[in-house]
């Protein structure tokens, strides 16, 4: 056997072991664990579960029983950055998989794929330039998706404000609908009084960051990004389906600049990305990126 049959050969076993590998990881749930010290002192911690990018189709049996388990977590606040489907009939198999969420507290965005289903494509565009959403896409059944939210008492914040009380305090929510499908526009100026206020959006465009931080918000939550789905050990996301940064696909950061515990974050807000749960159908692998949700509990500050 010549040396560059054995060659081709090695390089096929690597890649059937990298893409067996990749679909084993999109299985492989986490739960991440941060704080962010925000909140006026001595005030109590507030726990809020950030799921986003759930990807949902009828058949996604193991995706739903993992998301149903996260109620084990009695959250404060439940904020749900957007794409939770992925087919037409993925409706009634969302609301089932986030019904003990829907118990608690919550906000929601939607994102591009709670309006069009996902279609087959060149998944080696993603790694050129962000996606984008065909003339000939096939419609997904917003309404009923979002319906099944405000009915349980979770408020809708595309392009929309809202007002809950978290464990005695008083929180402020801002959000924007989707910017990747330019559905963003902030809502109507209001004065922060003095309170918390969290801005929520599915896609991190820095536009969308830009106009949450303008509009008063000291935390930002986002989805979208998958955590860039693929990622090379030690360096990271290849990209974020959007313009911003790959050092922010996911985790907690500060916007614009260091986290504003970090030296130079005076003029800094907290943003936390979520790398999210699914992925689409066409594409169901992840690589050095596993799905996750993210328990993030603010902190008084001086702590």
């Amino acid at each position: 056997m010549s040396p560059w049959v054995k060659a081709a050969g090695a390089v096929a076993s690597v890649g059937a072991g990298v893409l067996a590998w990749s679909l084993l990881e999109a299985r492989s749930y986490a739960v991440r664990q941060v704080s962010a010290p925000v909140l006026a002192p001595g005030s109590r911690p507030i726990r809020i579960l950030h799921l986003s990018d759930l990807h949902l189709t009828p058949g996604s049996t193991h995706r739903v029983e993992w998301v149903r388990s996260l109620a084990r977590y009695r959250p404060d606040l439940v904020v749900d950055t957007g794409d939770n489907l992925a087919h037409p009939d993925a409706v009634p198999t969302a609301l089932h998989a986030l019904e003990p969420l829907l118990e608690f507290p919550g906000v929601f965005v939607h994102g591009s794929n709670d309006y069009y289903a996902p279609r087959l494509k060149n998944p080696l565009a993603y790694l050129r330039r962000p996606t984008e959403v065909h003339d000939d896409a096939t419609s997904l059944d917003t309404a009923s998706l979002t319906a099944g939210f405000t009915a349980a008492g979770w408020l809708d914040l595309n392009n929309a404000r809202g007002e809950l009380e978290i464990g005695g305090q008083r929180v402020d929510f801002v959000g924007l609908d989707d910017a990747h499908l330019g559905r963003d526009a902030t809502p109507t100026a209001v004065d922060a009084v003095g309170a918390l206020r969290i801005g929520v959006t599915h896609a991190p465009y820095r536009r969308a960051l830009e106009a949450l931080r303008g509009d008063g918000a000291s935390v930002l939550l986002a989805g979208h990004t998958h955590g860039g789905q693929v990622a090379v050990p030690g360096y990271g996301a290849l990209v974020t389906n959007c313009d911003l940064d790959t050092s922010r696909a996911s985790g907690l950061h500060g916007w614009p600049g260091p986290r504003p515990d970090a030296p130079g974050g005076t003029d800094s807000v907290w943003l936390h990305v979520s790398a999210g749960v699914g992925t689409s159908p066409y594409t169901p692998v992840r690589l050095a990126c596993r799905p996750e949700v993210t328990v993030l509990t603010l902190m008084p500050r001086g702590r």
